[in-house]
């Protein structure tokens, strides 16, 4: 690992980013889970049900969440815990007229933060704060890395 346990402090950002996500990106995540409830596809069923639109599957959000963090431990294996709790749906819009795959997509911002550092563990517990147009999508998600 890069970074250097001794010169964390709570409160340190550690880095922000933003995932775009489009349907294509649902329908490549549906492939790989075998999750192909057709909230994550089609307009209609969604919206029949009472959402919004198409939504993004949780996992995916978590997912691409939690990406940050590996890349700035530098070792997925060093995130010895993860969890989240969702509280608003990712609506993934249509993009007429463009090719899903060149479609920027709905935006997620994702800042990570040090939120609890435990010596004797050698532990750092890093806070995420993940929406979408200033609307939380996911709260408490909390990433624990260790060093």
């Amino acid at each position: 690992m890069a970074v250097e346990f001794e010169s964390l402090a709570v409160g340190d950002v550690i880095g922000e980013t933003a995932v775009a996500l489009n349907r294509a990106d649902l329908v490549r995540y549906a492939g790989a889970s075998g999750d192909f409830n057709p909230i994550h596809w089609n307009e209609r069923f969604a919206t029949e049900v009472g959402l919004p639109g198409v939504i993004a599957h949780g996992m995916l959000t978590m997912g691409a969440a939690v990406q940050l963090v590996t890349d700035w431990a530098g070792d997925p294996t060093a995130v010895v815990d993860y969890q989240t709790r969702f509280t608003k749906p990712v609506v993934v819009e249509d993009v007429a007229g463009v090719s899903p795959t060149d479609a920027e997509g709905t935006p997620v911002r994702i800042e990570a933060k040090i939120g609890a550092k435990d010596d004797d563990a050698r532990t750092v517990r890093v806070d995420l704060a993940v929406s979408v147009e200033g609307q939380k999508v996911l709260v408490k998600s909390q990433a624990v890395v260790r060093f």
